[in-house]
């Protein structure tokens, strides 16, 4: 072969594989929760006695069986019949998705496969809000309304009813958290600009608050 033609090979071949890793690259990875465990736990009663807001944490971590618990407890699909959810949805938009923020990256809860997509491989706790534990806390649940999802054309309409919707998300966290013996608190105060900046948000996703979950510091 000419040494025209081999130079002219080797530059398509480089091109193609560059384009093959460019594909690769785009494609979203995710990562396989252990089933939720649906059974057990304290009696609702004594999780509704003993539930309350928590502000200083350890930096353990959790379980993957814990994670999977508690992300199946706030927004999981708990019927298989159109993927109802262990959380009510005005309209059964489910509009509210659960970003995850631990020390290995940030995830998105994909509920109906219970699993975790990859967003960044990188710590942004410290983004989720302005307490120092944020930055050490075990997990920050962000929850972000994606209102694409969404019925009403009123911006002020949408954006009240997906602070209501959350309201009952992250109540199945403060019991679940309660029936473990985990330690939570809902967060208003978030760096929202620079969270929108690193998760590439839409102009249509809105950031409605954070809840910080972890061990309890005594």
């Amino acid at each position: 072969m000419p040494s025209s033609r081999k130079n002219m090979f080797f530059i398509l071949a480089g091109l193609i594989m560059m384009s093959i890793t460019s594909v690769i690259a785009q494609q979203p990875v995710f990562i396989e929760l252990p089933q939720p465990q649906t059974d057990g736990g304290k009696p609702l009663m004594q999780v509704l006695n003993s539930r309350h807001t928590v502000r200083s944490f350890t930096d353990s971590v959790l379980t993957e069986q814990q994670l999977s618990n508690l992300l199946w407890a706030a927004f999981g699909v708990n019927r298989t019949d159109g993927n109802k959810r262990t959380a009510p949805s005005s309209m059964n938009q489910q509009e509210i998705d659960i970003y995850v923020f631990t020390a290995q990256g940030v995830f998105l809860y994909d509920a109906p496969r219970h699993r975790l997509q990859v967003i960044l491989d990188k710590d942004l706790r410290p983004l989720t809000g302005v307490q120092d534990f944020v930055a050490w806390a075990a997990v920050n649940l962000v929850y972000i309304a994606d209102h694409t999802k969404s019925t009403s054309q009123d911006e002020i309409e949408r954006s009240k009813t997906s602070h209501v919707n959350t309201g009952f998300i992250a109540q199945n966290v403060y019991l679940y958290c309660a029936s473990e013996g985990l330690g939570c608190v809902v967060r208003g105060m978030v760096n929202r600009d620079e969270l929108k900046k690193q998760l590439e948000l839409e102009p249509t996703q809105e950031i409605i608050v954070a809840q910080t979950v972890g061990y309890i510091k005594e």
